[in-house]
């Protein structure tokens, strides 16, 4: 019998593991994780590695409780009835710094979505939002709202200490991946390459320390870069052996860090 060429991972080390193969072959071997972050084909276009992979969404949810899932509003709606294994909590907007779309007829597209799904109850899943500078003056008093009840009748008086930082918002800015590695690697190594300014605070939300997140579609193994930036644990599986390589050189690299809200080395 043949050895299954996904046998031993493609590329290793302390916190990242890449394998090459097809996620519904490797998955199985590998156990449960805290968070998957995924950014599958949105079979929008004629190109030939831009197909959906039918039915991931119900094969991840085997292996995690949470899922971060990048997207369009129409791919969503096409594919709903495939994450009916998930309840949706929330979503994300991607703001890039460049337009892009030569669609004349529509608006100059700026922006992606991001969606968070989760199973189970709310309760146990971690939902830790990342903080940013306010570019406020820190008051650093605690205050306490007068206490009242909301729409559902709980009390909605607290207590809080003005640090000047403030929650990550819904509408995150963060430079298409292909500027800024022009200008280290001469190119991205992905045509749909995310930055580490839109991956990093999806897994300090979803991900605790010391965690482990998966990409079953790891591309440039930005999720990769993300998460051993961050203190987790990374698995990335990938199918195309060029994609691999090409992932594999790049996380050999030093410590890589984002630049002007998401620029990435």
């Amino acid at each position: 019998m043949t050895t299954p060429y996904y046998q031993d991972p493609y590329y290793q080390d302390d916190a990242v593991t890449l394998w090459h193969g097809n996620f519904r072959e490797v998955l199985p071997t590998l156990g449960q994780f805290d968070a998957c972050v995924a950014d599958p084909p949105y079979a929008q276009t004629s190109l030939a590695w831009d197909r959906w992979p039918g039915g991931w969404p119900g094969v991840v949810a085997q292996y995690t409780q949470s899922l971060w899932c990048f997207g369009t509003f129409r791919m969503f709606l096409d594919r709903r009835d495939e994450f009916a294994a998930w309840k949706l909590s929330q979503d994300i907007v991607w703001r890039k710094t460049r337009p892009v779309g030569a669609a004349a007829d529509r608006f100059r597209r700026q922006h992606e979505l991001v969606t968070h799904w989760y199973q189970g109850a709310w309760a146990a899943t971690r939902h830790e939002v990342p903080r940013v500078e306010s570019g406020l003056p820190s008051r650093g008093t605690v205050r306490k709202s007068p206490e009242k009840a909301d729409v559902y009748g709980a009390s909605t008086a607290r207590s809080w200490s003005d640090d000047g930082t403030r929650r990550t918002p819904s509408v995150i800015e963060a430079a298409t991946e292909s500027a800024t590695a022009r200008r280290y690697w001469g190119s991205a190594i992905n045509p749909t390459q995310k930055p580490l300014g839109i991956i990093e605070p999806l897994i300090e939300y979803a991900c605790p320390p010391g965690g482990l997140v998966l990409d079953p579609f790891a591309g440039s193994g930005s999720t990769g870069v993300a998460a051993r930036n961050l203190g987790r644990r990374a698995v990335l599986i990938e199918a195309r052996e060029e994609q691999c390589e090409a992932t594999a050189l790049r996380l050999s690299k030093p410590f890589q860090v984002g630049l002007d809200l998401g620029e990435v080395s």
